[in-house]
C-alpha cells in the first residue's frame, strides 16, 4: 500500500526549510556586525570623555588628600594651585620630567625588603606640591600596597615640615565592602589629619593600632584606629606606609625636604 501524498517530505518543502534557517544566520550575522559597530564606535568616541573624568577623578583624590577639595568650587579651579613635580626615588631629589622610556622603568624590591607585596617601584615618582606664603602647604605623594584582596592605591599629603599628615585617600582597590572596603570611610579617613610619619629618628614610625588608638599613649600620634573586622587589610596599610615612607621609598626625600636642601 503506497504512502499517502500529504505524508511524503517534498523537494519544495525542504528547500524552505533550508532557505528559512540560512535567512535567519545571515539576519543573526548582520545583527552582530551592526551591534559590533555600534559598540566599537561608542568606545572610540567615548574614549577622550573617560580619560577626562579618569584626569578628573584623579585631581579630585589630590586635593581631598590634602583637605583643599570644596564642592563650591570646580576641581580644575582648585587644581590651580598644585604644582606637578618628579622625585628621583634613588637619588632622593626633585628632577626634571624624565623622558618616556625613563617613566617606564621598574626596579625589583628583594623579597626580605618588599613589606608592602608590590614587588617593583618606578624610580621615578610624580607628586604634587602645593605652595604656600613663603612655605610649601602641602606635598601630596601616591603610595600603593597589598591589602587583603587587593592592591590598594591612594594619596597620602603632608604639610610643608615633611611630617604631619594633613589626610589620605584610597580611589583604587577591591577590598569587601563592609571590612576593608571602609578605607573609604568618610569617618575613618578623618582620624588621619594631624598625625605624624617621623619621631627623633628616620624610621617611620606611623601605623593602624588594633583596638582604637588610646589618646593618653606616648605614641598616640604616630597611630591609627584600625580597621574593625579587617585585620589584614589593616596590617598590610601600616606596611604600606613602613615602605613608601622608609629608605627604599620617600624617605630620603622627606629627609631632605625636613632639612630644607630641595
Amino acid at each position: 500500500m503506497s504512502e499517502p501524498e500529504h505524508d511524503k517530505p517534498t523537494e519544495s518543502g525542504a528547500t524552505s526549510a533550508n532557505d528559512g534557517v540560512g535567512r535567519t544566520l545571515v539576519v543573526a550575522l548582520v545583527l552582530c556586525v551592526a551591534c559590533s559597530l555600534v559598540v566599537s564606535t561608542a568606545a572610540v568616541g567615548l574614549h577622550p570623555l573617560q580619560e577626562a573624568n579618569r584626569e578628573l577623578d584623579r585631581q579630585r583624590n589630590i586635593l581631598l588628600a590634602a583637605g583643599l577639595y570644596t564642592p563650591e568650587r570646580k576641581v580644575a579651579d582648585l587644581f590651580d594651585r598644585v604644582e606637578t613635580r618628579w622625585v628621583d626615588l634613588s637619588s632622593g631629589r626633585f628632577v626634571d620630567p624624565p623622558d618616556r622610556d625613563a617613566r617606564e622603568e621598574r626596579i625589583s624590591i628583594p623579597p626580605a625588603r618588599d613589606i608592602a607585596g608590590i614587588k617593583t617601584r618606578p624610580r621615578y615618582v610624580e607628586v604634587y606640591v602645593v605652595p604656600g606664603d613663603g612655605a610649601l602647604h602641602s606635598i601630596i605623594l601616591p603610595i600603593w600596597g597589598l591589602g587583603l584582596y587587593s592592591t590598594l592605591h591612594g594619596y597620602l599629603a603632608l604639610a610643608g615640615d615633611g611630617d604631619t599628615v594633613q589626610g589620605i585617600r584610597f580611589y583604587e582597590h577591591g577590598e569587601t565592602p563592609g571590612l576593608g572596603g571602609e578605607v573609604d570611610n568618610r569617618r575613618w579617613l578623618d582620624l588621619w589629619p594631624g598625625k605624624h610619619i617621623y619621631a627623633d629618628g628616620s624610621e617611620p614610625r606611623l601605623r593602624l593600632v588594633k583596638g582604637g588608638v588610646d589618646p593618653n599613649a606616648g605614641d598616640a600620634a604616630y597611630a591609627v584606629d584600625a580597621l574593625t573586622g579587617a585585620t589584614l587589610t589593616s596590617r598590610g596599610i601600616s606596611r604600606m606606609l613602613q615602605y613608601w615612607f622608609g629608605d627604599d621609598g620617600y624617605g630620603p626625600f622627606l629627609a631632605g625636604l625636613r632639612k630644607g636642601e630641595l
